[in-house]
């Protein structure tokens, strides 16, 4: 009988949270390599570069195992959540995050599920995954990347590997495969690397900011509204693919 379970119950579900970015790829891949079965699952914020599905597609070859999409039933994406609640984040977080995020997950996973998360080795993720079994110390968590001490670089380097060509948006230097802008990121690195690369929404993100009077950067510890970065600031550094010793054994894993 498995861990967990009591007589007359089924097997615990493992629950792969897949944000189509590399880091819970790999992170998905190998926990089904060490436990077959399970889901895959992947919440629908509907702002994402169009190449996160191609992303996926190649992912859920490579997984073995479909990827299920949740949606909100209430909002269409993150621009629909910041128009209608007119509100785009704040010390406490995002109003996306929550509506199209945290409630259809809150509404899909079951009381013994085992959730598998993608934060990585990085010292910021591992304050992210003890923030996370605190917030939600009811769920059964594991971190498969932390325990294989994986970052974010040995992630883009084992899916380089595997002949998966990540999200475009990590090539154009953003760290993630998230949001098309994300209302949480203050960095004025972020917002620069913005405004270059997808200008239409930054121009579109400055005039609901503004609207809403919701300044989304901080320059030296100052909230600023996003069109008053100066036009010459850097932007954000791209990750690089990086292995070592312990990126290796993981990749021996993933081949198999």
């Amino acid at each position: 009988m498995a861990i967990g379970t009591l007589p007359g119950m089924t097997e615990r579900r493992r629950v792969r949270w897949f944000s189509r970015g590399a880091a819970s790829a790999v992170a998905a891949k190998l926990d089904i390599i060490a436990h077959p079965g399970g889901v895959v699952v992947t919440c629908s914020t509907g702002a994402e570069h169009p190449d996160n599905n191609r992303f996926q597609d190649d992912c859920e070859r490579w997984f073995g195992v479909p990827v299920e999409v949740l949606h909100s039933e209430k909002y269409v994406d993150t621009w629909d959540v910041w128009q209608r609640r007119k509100f785009m984040a704040g010390r406490t977080g995002a109003p996306c995050t929550i509506e199209l995020k945290l409630k259809p997950r809150l509404a899909y996973q079951r009381p013994d599920d085992i959730h598998i998360m993608g934060y990585t080795a990085d010292a910021l993720d591992i304050a992210r995954a003890k923030r996370f079994r605190q917030e939600f110390f009811e769920l059964t968590v594991e971190t498969p990347l932390i325990d294989h001490d994986l970052n974010k670089g040995a992630c883009l380097a084992l899916l380089d590997d595997a002949g998966i060509e990540v999200p475009l948006t990590y090539a154009l230097g953003f760290p993630n495969a998230n949001c098309l802008p994300c209302s949480r990121a203050t960095s004025p690195d972020y917002w620069s690397l913005m405004r270059k690369e997808f200008p239409v929404q930054f121009e579109r993100a400055a005039t609901l900011s503004r609207k809403l009077g919701a300044r989304l950067s901080r320059i030296r510890g100052e909230r600023i509204f996003i069109d008053e970065i100066p036009l010459d600031w850097p932007t954000t550094n791209p990750i690089v693919p990086s292995c070592d010793f312990m990126c290796h054994l993981a990749g021996k894993g993933l081949a198999q």
